[in-house]
């Protein structure tokens, strides 16, 4: 998922990336031979925190995989469409907290 930034600073990149869009790269780039645990993931990544909504809020991978319905992944596919919907519970979550709401009411 993306999100549009404030359009007053012009040296912001067009979207804010999040959830699996923000991981994808990250993925890519590791030396992750599949299939691979929970383990394998967190340690290729380096336990990254990622990015779960525009406000800023962020999850350790070693989190979200903790929150996985399954700790092992036949391919790069498998593991990003396990993780979407971890990464929207986190969303959802972040954004009923107190601190979730006082930020979507602060502009970046």
């Amino acid at each position: 998922m993306a999100a549009r930034p404030p359009q007053n600073d012009t040296s912001e990149p067009n979207s804010i990336e999040f959830g699996i869009a923000a991981l994808a790269d990250d993925v890519d780039s590791a030396d992750i031979d599949y299939p691979a645990d929970a383990s394998e993931i967190v340690r290729a990544l380096d336990d990254v925190a990622v990015p779960i909504d525009a406000a800023g809020n962020t999850v350790a991978i070693s989190d979200a995989l903790a929150a996985a319905p399954k700790d092992r992944f036949d391919s790069r596919r498998d593991l990003l469409e396990t993780l979407h919907p971890v990464f929207e519970e986190f969303r959802a979550k972040a954004s009923k907290s107190l601190m979730g709401r006082l930020r979507s009411l602060v502009p970046f």
